[in-house]
Formats: structure tokens, sequence, C-alpha cells
């Protein structure tokens, strides 16, 4: 079974407080399964926890200033290219899963839940374009880490659009 879902864009309240989240605010963002809907709740800095054993995601971004320039993504291709080559990298294992869980989002890889059902670490991936499935390890960055493969993302892959 392939699993596809829409992300709901962010809520600009935090789920913990109920306190508007303001442009600039620092804030970490989850998604959970409920039912048949991928629900998202964000939370302010202040009120984060860390994730819920229930979450399917979670990331952390600062809530967008009205007036921020539109951020514009390389290609397709080009994401998967670098899926391919972070494929033979085993120590930036953590890019790759970020890095698929991007391409889950952006529909480019869709999550095979019917696959690896034994595997707890490993997550099958589908990619309709190549019609192909992919295992990857599920390797969720931590600490300082998560800031590094943020940066190493940006740099790599994102450029201002005018």
């Amino acid at each position: 079974m392939l699993l596809d879902f829409e992300v709901q864009r962010c809520t600009r309240r935090c789920a913990a407080s109920d306190r508007a989240l303001e442009p600039g605010d620092l804030c970490y963002s989850v998604l959970e399964v409920h039912g048949a809907d991928v629900v998202r709740k964000d939370f302010a800095a202040e009120s984060w926890n860390g994730p819920p054993e229930s979450a399917v995601g979670w990331w952390k971004g600062r809530v967008p200033e009205p007036t921020a320039k539109k951020i514009k993504l390389a290609p397709n291709e080009v994401l998967l290219e670098l899926f391919d080559q972070l494929a033979e990298q085993p120590d930036q294992a953590d890019l790759r899963y970020v890095l698929t869980l991007l391409l889950i989002r952006r529909r480019v890889l869709r999550v095979d839940m019917g696959a690896n059902d034994d595997a707890q670490n490993q997550m099958t991936v589908y990619c309709p374009k190549r019609d192909a499935m992919f295992d990857v390890a599920v390797n969720m960055p931590s600490g300082p880490r998560i800031d590094e493969i943020q940066n190493q993302l940006s740099e790599l892959l994102i450029a201002d659009a005018e």
C-alpha cells in the first residue's frame, strides 16, 4: 500500500499553548496520523518537548515573514540525482533520510507501507517516474547534525526566486 498525503500549511498557533506564532519565531512542526488523516501541529520553541512517539515526521523552522521572498528548490531530477549519490555514502545516511522525506513531501517518492514490515529501521519508497522501489535507512539526525543537514541542503538545493 502506498501512502500519499497532503501536508497543511503552518497553523501559526502553538498546539501546546495556543499562543500565536509571529513571523520570525522559531517553531517545531509535527505530522501525526489520525485515522485516515495526517495532521500537522506547530509548537513554539518554548513549548517544544520533542516529537511525540506517534509522530510520522517533524522539523524545525521559522514562521516566515509575510513579505519574505519565495524560495525555489532545485528540480526533482537534481534531487533524485543527489538521492542516488547518497545511497553510496553510508556516512550520510541521515542526510539521505531527510532528503527522502523532502522527496515524499514533493510527491516525487511515495512510502510503500506494505514492504519491509519486519524492518523497523528501514523505509521502502516508490518512485513513479522511475518505476522503482528504494530501501532507505530510517536515520533521524539529532542535535547539531540537524542544523548541519539543514544548512547543507539549503546550500545545495535552494536559490532565491526573483
